[in-house]
This record gives C-alpha cells, structure tokens and sequence, in this order.
C-alpha cells in the first residue's frame, strides 16, 4: 500500500473516530440529563435506572478521555508530564472495566425484575437498591485496584530514546513490568473479564427463557390475529438483550483488531485508530439504544416542552 492511500486511509478513520466520539458524548450527555432531571422531579425510578445512570456517565467521561488522548495521538501539541499521563491512562482503563461491570450489574438486575415470584431470585426484588450500591462500591474498587499498575508503569516520553519502553501516545509510554507483577494482573483481568462476561451471558439466558415462555402463555391465552401488547419490563428486558448483543460484539471485534495489530500501544496509527474505534463503539451505541427505546423520555420531554411554551405566553 502505497503512502498516499495508507495517509487516507489515517484521515478517514480518524476523522469517523472523532465523530464516533462526538456523537456519544452527545447522547451520553443527553441521556444522563433525563436521568438527573427524572431523579429531582422526584419521579418513581425503575430498579435498573440508576445503574443505566451510572452506565451513562461511566460512558460520557469513558469517552472524553478517551478524545484528550486521541488529541495527544492525532495532533500536535506540547507533551504530557508525568502526572497527567499517569491520570488520563488511568482514567480510561478504569472506566473500561466499569463499563463491562456495569452492563453486567445492569442484565443482572433486569433478570431479578423479570423474575417470577415463584422464583429463588424474587427474594432480591425488595433489596434491589441495596444491592446496586453494594455492586456499585465493589465494581469502583476492585477496578480501582485491578488497574493500579497503570499509576505505576504509565511515565511521559522523553527526549532520550528507550527500546523498553512502549508507545500509548505522543505524550506517554509504559514501562514493561517484571513478569510475575505483569502475569498476576493479566490473570485478574482475564478472571474480570471472563467472570462478568459468563454471568452476563447467564442472565441474558434466563431472560431469554422467560420471554419465550410469556410469549406462549399470551398465545396460548390470546387465539387472535392480533398479538398482545408487550409490557414495559418486557420492553426493557428486549433493549437490554439488545444491549447485551452489541456489547459482546463488539468486544470480541476488540479483541480480534488487538490480536492482529499486536497490542493498542503499537505505534502505527492506522491501527490505532482501528482498535480505537470499534473499542469505544459500545460507549456510542449503548446511549442511542437507551435514547430510542426509552418512552418516558419522549413523553417528559414533551411535557416539559409544553410547560416551558405555556409559561412564556402566560408571562
């Protein structure tokens, strides 16, 4: 491939790459903006909203951070001190595992809300906002500390030149870390990774389960063309299978662009920019899904709308 194709090739993904950023800072901002709203005008939240909050704000500074680094790899500017680099790596690797904590707290909850009474999970529905504070506390924690190496390893790039140092932006390199150090926290992140994933994908079964089981007892209840009506949990239960979906596409194409561009420190920029963008399409996506199936939104904002219109013909 020639230069000119691989320089055209840079500018459009990273220019779709600064627009995938824009738009989901966008929808993030908008979404958790309902979120606080609906919370102050003392609205009855539903068991999984505030851990849609929470996922939406994880998202929102997921995806900020991740524009200032992409600023320090795409354009020219003055390097990075140590402590800055230190923060803004930091910042995003913890809001990565939180982003994969929180969509697993999030299908976990809706699987309890689902959940019939006959079942083993109905006896967690009246604790529900006890136990998304204490998943909450843990996911912050245990990301907190499974991460801390980055404060560690993350140093700003010098003049002097070091073959052991590895590239993240202009601004900043790693520092290789022995091995035990290095294959004690690959395996926490493999154990976090594959953990969250199973009970996702557990939960995203169960819901599965009993979706098709109300849908035969409405058939078998409702012999006419028409099919019932679905209810709000089963609507919610939809988009967040949904969401499940997406999320575990794109993480297995995270990991597929990593495996073949080595790892996301490398320094060609083509597929940088690549692993970039599929990495934080879930931060992007996850808003629009939320945004278009989320009803009250339309219905508050319409209500808002029309307050604010009467307001000012009155005065």
């Amino acid at each position: 491939m020639s230069k000119n194709n691989v320089l055209l090739s840079f500018i459009a993904i990273r220019n779709g790459f600064y627009s995938e950023v824009s738009i989901g800072i966008t929808a993030n901002t908008f979404h958790l903006l309902f979120h606080v709203l609906w919370f102050f005008l003392k609205h009855r939240p539903r068991p999984t909203d505030l851990a849609i909050g929470h996922l939406t704000l994880i998202h929102l500074v997921m995806l900020i951070t991740v524009g200032v680094i992409a600023a320090d790899i795409f354009e020219s500017q003055e390097l990075w001190d140590d402590i800055t680099c230190k923060a803004v790596i930091y910042s995003y690797q913890v809001m990565r595992g939180l982003s994969l904590g929180t969509t697993c707290l999030l299908s976990v909850l809706q699987a309890i809300t689902l959940s019939p009474r006959s079942s083993c999970l109905a006896k967690f529905k009246q604790t529900t906002s006890q136990h998304n504070m204490c998943g909450f506390v843990f996911l912050w924690v245990f990301n907190l500390s499974i991460n801390a190496h980055f404060l560690i390893s993350t140093v700003a790039t010098t003049n002097r030149t070091s073959s052991s140092l590895m590239f993240v932006t202009k601004s900043c390199s790693l520092w290789p870390q022995r091995y035990l150090p290095r294959l004690t926290f690959h395996i926490l992140g493999i154990f976090r990774d594959v953990s969250l994933t199973g009970l996702m994908a557990l939960s995203s079964g169960y819901m599965v389960t009993l979706l098709c089981r109300h849908k035969r007892q409405s058939q078998h209840l409702h012999r006419t063309s028409l099919s019932p009506r679905a209810s709000p949990e089963h609507r919610a239960t939809r988009t967040i299978l949904l969401l499940m979906s997406i999320f575990v596409l794109l993480y297995l194409m995270d990991c597929m662009v990593a495996s073949f561009s080595g790892m996301w420190w490398k320094s060609d920029p083509v597929r940088l920019c690549v692993h970039m963008l599929v990495g934080n399409g879930y931060a992007t996506i996850c808003p629009l899904v939320l945004i278009s199936s989320e009803k009250r939104m339309i219905t508050f904002f319409k209500f808002m709308w029309h307050k604010e219109s009467k307001c000012s013909i009155g005065c």
